[in-house]
């Protein structure tokens, strides 16, 4: 394995934004956590080529703190495995594993609705590095993202979402620039398909531009409850081969202790 090919991937697996994605997209929407109430976010994601699977088991805490503001806090596990080739016919294979970095973020509702009936939001996170930048599962530096979200129903079925955001990732000398579009579409009063197209530009290399495009269905259990699930593949450069995420959306009002 080249090493500017494992770093071109860390770069994409690194990318903040992905902490903030409306599950089990990457791509985000401009909607909030209403205020008063907590959302709770977990599963499991992987993605991975003929030379490296990695898996993520991501968690993250959002809370409403006003009316077009949410706060967020993400968190989790990595698993990964390097294949390296050695010759024809023999490769070695390591595992490594850990803790992911910690995130904390929030998205703010900017515009509810613009004249052209669109939705704008700010979304901006910090990733701090717990993760072992030693063994090459963090940039061992602090990340900052920046994100500007725009969501617009057209009509009572179907919505559009656009991302356009920054990624300053310290130390791996690698900030991304990332963009995409999502659609959603309601099937059913409670089972809804997913699509997207996203793409990362990494600034100081010539790596080809990340394309991956990601399909998948959310099912609304109840009205706190969403499960969901996704899969995508490469469309351009150098990227995952594949992609895979199933998990839920839980949200629930203040707790009490008494």
């Amino acid at each position: 394995m080249t090493r500017s090919r494992l770093l071109s991937l860390l770069c994409a697996m690194l990318t903040p934004v992905a902490s903030f994605a409306g599950r089990p997209l990457t791509i985000d929407d401009a909607g909030v956590v209403e205020k008063g109430l907590y959302q709770v976010e977990v599963g499991a994601a992987g993605e991975g080529d003929s030379e490296i699977t990695h898996w993520d088991f991501p968690a993250e805490l959002a809370y409403g703190i006003a009316p077009s503001v949410q706060v967020n806090l993400g968190f989790g596990g990595q698993l990964e495995e390097r294949t390296e080739i050695l010759s024809h016919d023999e490769h070695r294979t390591d595992h490594v594993g850990g803790i992911g970095d910690l995130t904390l973020g929030g998205k703010w509702l900017l515009i509810p609705e613009c004249p052209l009936g669109a939705s704008h939001a700010i979304a901006a996170s910090i990733k701090f590095p717990t993760a072992d930048e030693s063994r090459q599962l963090g940039s061992g530096h602090t990340d900052y993202d920046a994100t500007w979200i725009v969501s617009r129903a057209i009509n009572d079925n179907v919505a559009i979402h656009l991302n356009l955001g920054y990624s300053w990732i310290g130390g791996a000398d690698c900030n991304v620039l990332h963009y995409g579009a999502a659609l959603d579409v309601m099937l059913t009063d409670s089972l809804q398909w997913v699509g997207e197209v996203f793409s990362d530009r990494e600034h100081h290399s010539d790596t080809p531009d990340l394309v991956m495009g990601n399909t998948g269905l959310r099912w609304t259990a109840s009205d706190t409850l969403t499960w969901d699930i996704a899969g995508g593949a490469r469309i351009h450069g150098e990227s995952p081969d594949w992609q895979f995420t199933v998990g839920l959306t839980w949200q629930f009002g203040p707790l009490r202790l008494n």
